[in-house]
């Protein structure tokens, strides 16, 4: 089981001792800037009085997805998860370089996210990328990776996870988020090389670049006790969804032509086969053509970006599972007003959504 496999130590940190019940801020050395300074990510390794699991929490792979970073923030500054028994190693930014320019990327373009496992001779991002492994993934025997939705996009808070996995599947279901996406994740992500490691990693996706949004902040926090709590490292009861839906395939529905959008949905919708998704429309309003949902879906994500050209993402749908009845998720989410709801009733006020009406229809 990956609870027992070897890996480094978490109570010596390169000579500095951290004791049972102890906890302590730290750096990472991952590079040097132009002028020869060292770069060093800062990391806040927190034990309990007991032995347990260890587990990285990590933000800002991408540097300009900084939702979760608010999220590990507050758990270190708020001490909301008082840890019982095993370790933490919380990291609210790993892309320094790309977070110090507000950037996905580092100052090279490259993608640290598809850099891993990286190596020790290698470009910048293969260098950081194997440092990363090195010192934070060989240390734990579970990951969990906060990201956002790319520039001009938003998600719904959603798990990715294989969940062929039995570990990960455990994971991905005591998070608590109503979507989970079934995958293993790209070639050279954190996550997927992660799991190779031996380091069962899930993914949480939610809400946009350069935001802390405090519904995403809450749903972050929530899902990560519970996963503590799931592993035995933390006390009470966790806060799981009405329903969980298990996403198998799922498909970005994009512009037929240019012109401009009037949304009929939000993120966190749940949507019906041949509903309208969005009226495209010329400047001056006049009629052009309506998107219709392929599928029975939930939406997972959605530009936000009203101005389309044609082959543009407008929003990306997660297949139901077979059997499933949106009228039936619908009644549910009507009979109960938690955070998931909430955070749907959130993101839809970073665009403007409006009634599809038969004037839609030109």
């Amino acid at each position: 089981m990956t609870e027992t496999r070897r890996r480094k130590p978490i109570d010596n940190w390169h000579g500095l001792y951290i004791g049972p019940g102890e906890s302590c801020d730290v750096q990472l050395p991952v590079s040097e800037s132009y002028s020869g300074l060292t770069l060093n990510i800062p990391i806040h390794i927190r034990r309990a009085p007991v032995d347990g699991p260890v587990v990285f929490i990590t933000a800002a792979l991408h540097g300009d997805e900084i939702n979760g970073t608010g999220a590990i923030r507050q758990i270190i500054q708020d001490d909301a998860l008082p840890l019982e028994r095993g370790s933490l190693m919380l990291v609210p930014v790993l892309n320094l370089l790309g977070f110090d320019r507000h950037s996905r990327y580092l100052p090279d373009r490259r993608d640290l996210n598809r850099s891993f496992p990286g190596g020790a001779n290698g470009t910048l991002a293969s260098r950081m990328a194997h440092t990363i492994v090195d010192e934070i993934v060989s240390r734990c025997d579970f990951g969990i990776d906060l990201h956002t939705a790319a520039v001009r996009r938003t998600n719904f808070p959603s798990v990715r996870a294989d969940l062929s996995d039995p570990q990960i599947s455990r994971m991905a279901e005591a998070f608590g988020s109503e979507v989970i996406i079934n995958g293993r994740g790209p070639n050279k992500s954190l996550r997927r090389e992660a799991c190779a490691a031996g380091c069962p990693t899930v993914v949480m996706e939610g809400g946009e670049v350069w935001k802390v949004e405090p519904g995403i902040v809450e749903t972050a926090v929530r899902g990560i006790g519970n996963v503590l709590r799931e592993l035995g490292m933390i006390g009470g009861k966790s806060d799981r969804p009405a329903y969980q839906l298990k996403i198998e395939s799922t498909k970005w529905v994009r512009a037929e032509m240019g012109g401009f959008l009037r949304f009929h949905f939000s993120p966190g919708d749940i949507i019906e086969k041949g509903q309208p998704l969005a009226t495209n429309t010329t400047l001056l309003g006049r009629h052009r053509s309506v998107l219709t949902a392929p599928f029975d879906s939930v939406v997972i994500g959605m530009t936000t970006l009203p101005a389309i050209s044609p082959g543009e993402p407008v929003c990306h749908l997660g297949r139901l599972p077979k059997g499933t009845k949106p009228a039936d998720l619908l009644r549910i989410r009507a009979r109960k007003a938690g955070l998931d709801e909430r955070v749907v009733d959130e993101l839809s006020t970073n665009v403007l959504v409006v009634e599809h009406t038969p004037e839609d229809e030109g």
